[in-house]
């Protein structure tokens, strides 16, 4: 039997997965939380504290998870590494770093350490807003047809607007940078020793396409002098196709996890699309949506179409031989738990205690009582800003209809439908430009521990909702990704769908709408879609104005 590995680094935690490459079994997983989390409030090296809309992490946690998870799966399986015969990594993106010429985040350089700017700049780093609008009023002055392909509008979240960030706030940062990196092929660089860059992030998140490269130097000069060469200088224009192998696990490498040097190692990929494969979907028309604090919708096409405010279409950037189209929500497990964290009374966690489960299972089991529409609530799903489709981090959330009688399972439940309208506006807005939504297929952790969440998503959108049968399902895309790097002369696949019709499965229970619920649902969705234009599409600024005000409270 022959076995491969996946390794999925998320926002709070990375795993390990170990899997049969015959018949993608789950022989077995470990997870390592990261130590220092979400560095959003202060700098760990020095206690200083970060502006507003700032997200780092830490890169010695992405090299500590593959040494506490690898060895980890390895002894519960009782595998023999002989038999691993490839891995492939999946990340969070955009999520960048920038490094020396040896390949040592900045970060780890007593010189810089004290410098946020030396840090990883995590995918909900938000401060480069400002860096993110230049890009686009210089994009449309400009007249760069590359807006197109991203909904007409570059995200804050992405990579050119976080180098230029450093290279605005901290030019000594950017001048000390050899290169700039996503994490994802950074981590790769460590288990291979060579430097590749990966087709998916470059064309998601970094304005490149695969027949005419990123943009030209005159536009990145327009932006900034300084920034004419960073392609040149910070980065690289060898991008590898998905699929393909980056390289093989050094010596080095292979002796700290306990594996076998010289095994394949994928090309790098990110969380969300890795994971369409693995929920079975190789094919045109089938949305994925991967559901965790964030959301990614993902669809597979045979030809470009234009979407308003999508993340973008990459050719082969989720599966060659197709146009990968992404949207998302930057808040939805976020959402939930921000309300546990901050807005729950002390005699419903002791209920909880009490009963044996938790926070999140007993406002669950309330809500699910409720009707639809019976709380008299209304919410924007906005708290970590809008990604899809209106592209502008500066929205914020909001809760209507809360009187004396509001209870927090009507909040909870209020913050759930306001995550499933979200996700309808995205659907309407693929479905009524060409890209056919045909099946949906939901995955990640959501999906595993709410039904009540799915069944309220059936409800709103109209459609049913399949679930992928792996709880790891990202983790399973970079093992199958893995195999075909390996190749079928190792005992891999030569094709991902050739690796998809073996390893991956979806469930049998699924989530159908009750045509009651939807009728009410549809009413309320009305309501949500006009409140969604009146405050996200500049008829009333009023989150902007209040967000001004706070942060100059904070300076």
């Amino acid at each position: 039997m022959k076995y491969t590995l996946g390794i999925d680094y998320g926002t709070l935690s990375a795993r390990a997965l170990l899997v049969e490459v015959e018949t993608g079994k789950e022989v077995a997983t470990s997870v390592y939380d990261y130590s220092n989390a979400v560095i959003d409030e202060v700098l760990p090296s020095s206690g200083e504290k970060l502006p507003p809309d700032w997200a780092l992490q830490d890169p010695q946690d992405y090299l500590t998870a593959l040494t506490m998870t690898i060895p980890a799966v390895l002894k519960e399986s009782g595998v023999n590494p002989e038999d691993i015969i490839g891995m492939g990594i999946d990340f969070t993106a955009c999520t960048m770093l920038p490094i020396d010429r040896d390949g040592h985040p900045l970060c780890f350089d007593p010189k810089w350490r004290n410098n946020p700017h030396s840090w990883v700049k995590l995918w909900k780093h938000h401060a480069a807003q400002p860096e993110a609008n230049k890009i686009n009023e210089t994009a449309e002055k400009m007249g760069e047809n590359f807006l197109q392909r991203y909904g007409g509008r570059i995200s804050s979240e992405w990579f050119f607007a976080k180098a230029l960030q450093i290279l605005d706030e901290a030019p000594e940062i950017y001048k000390a940078a050899d290169r700039l990196m996503e994490a994802t092929d950074w981590v790769n660089l460590q288990l291979t020793g060579v430097e590749t860059r990966n087709a998916c992030t470059a064309g998601y998140k970094a304005m490149w396409e695969k027949a005419s490269g990123f943009p030209s130097k005159e536009y990145f000069k327009a932006l900034d002098p300084r920034f004419e060469n960073v392609v040149d200088e910070k980065m690289s224009r060898n991008i590898m196709p998905m699929g393909s192998k980056a390289g093989e696990l050094t010596a080095e490498m292979a002796a700290k996890l306990g594996l076998k040097s010289g095994i394949a190692v994928a090309v790098a990929n990110v969380d969300a699309h890795v994971a369409v494969p693995a929920a079975t979907v190789t094919k045109e028309g089938v949305l994925v949506a991967i559901m965790g604090t964030s959301t990614c919708h993902m669809v597979l096409g045979k030809e470009p179409k234009i979407v308003e405010g999508m993340c973008g279409y990459v050719e082969d950037g989720i599966l060659p031989g197709f146009f990968g189209f992404e949207a998302g929500q930057s808040c939805v497990g976020d959402h939930f738990a921000w309300f546990t964290e901050n807005c729950v009374p002390a005699s419903y966690k002791k209920e909880a205690k009490s009963l044996g489960i938790g926070i999140h299972d007993l406002l669950e089991e309330k809500a699910a009582k409720l009707k639809p529409g019976q709380s008299g609530l209304l919410a924007l799903d906005w708290w970590n800003g809008n990604r899809s489709i209106l592209v502008d981090v500066d929205l914020t959330g909001m809760i209507l209809g809360m009187n004396l009688n509001t209870k927090p399972e009507e909040i909870y439940r209020a913050l759930i439908e306001a995550t499933a309208y979200g996700a309808n506006i995205i659907i309407d807005a693929f479905d009524s430009n060409g890209v056919a939504i045909n099946e949906i297929v939901a995955c990640g952790g959501l999906p595993e521990k709410n039904a009540m969440l799915m069944q309220i998503y059936a409800d709103v959108t109209n459609r049913e909702w399949k679930i992928a049968a792996s709880p790891q399902t990202c983790a399973l895309g970079s093992a199958m990704w893995g195999a075909v790097a390996a190749g079928p002369e190792n005992g891999g696949y030569a094709c991902i769908a050739c690796a998809a019709e073996k390893m991956a499965k979806v469930k049998q229970t699924t989530y159908k709408p009750i045509p009651a619920n939807h009728e009410i649902y549809a009413k309320l969705f009305a309501e949500y879609k006009k409140l969604h234009d009146y405050f996200g599409r500049g008829e009333n600024d009023v989150m902007k104005r209040l967000k001004k005000i706070k942060e100059e409270q904070h300076s």
